[in-house]
């Protein structure tokens, strides 16, 4: 496979992986729409839904640049969901004090940029695992 093929490929994987890992996002978070509070200018939520986005990026970048092969590209995607989700659940779960999601649906953008920098930092640490 010619070089632009693989990119076109490679991009079109990896836009299914971000895509299913934000609509499983989407399920999971009860509190409230993550695209309904995005339009309406939550910037906490936007911070939140966006380091999901780069986590799981990173993690496909790295294994792209490790794996010669689009569907083990996307195993690591899947499985850097699943590790992204795990997370989530003990980001909440260790916020004893309050709930990450009522702090983001409330537009606390301090909440929003450590839950972004919890999912890119993870992004990066799988990422790095891959190689």
């Amino acid at each position: 496979m010619g070089p632009f093929l693989a990119t076109l490929a490679y991009f079109v994987a990896a836009g299914v992986i971000v895509l299913v890992g934000i609509i499983v996002f989407e399920w999971i978070t009860t509190q409230y729409k993550d695209w309904k509070e995005i339009e309406e200018g939550n910037a906490a939520v936007a911070l939140s839904v966006g380091g999901k986005i780069i986590g799981i990026s990173v993690i496909l970048m790295f294994s792209i640049l490790e794996n010669a092969s689009i569907p083990s590209t996307m195993i690591w995607g899947a499985f850097g969901v699943v590790l992204q989700i795990i997370v989530y659940f003990l980001f909440e779960w260790l916020t004893r004090t309050f709930s990450v999601q009522t702090k983001l649906k409330e537009g606390n953008v301090a909440v929003g940029i450590i839950s972004m920098s919890i999912s890119i930092g993870l992004g990066l640490v799988i990422g790095a695992s891959i190689t």
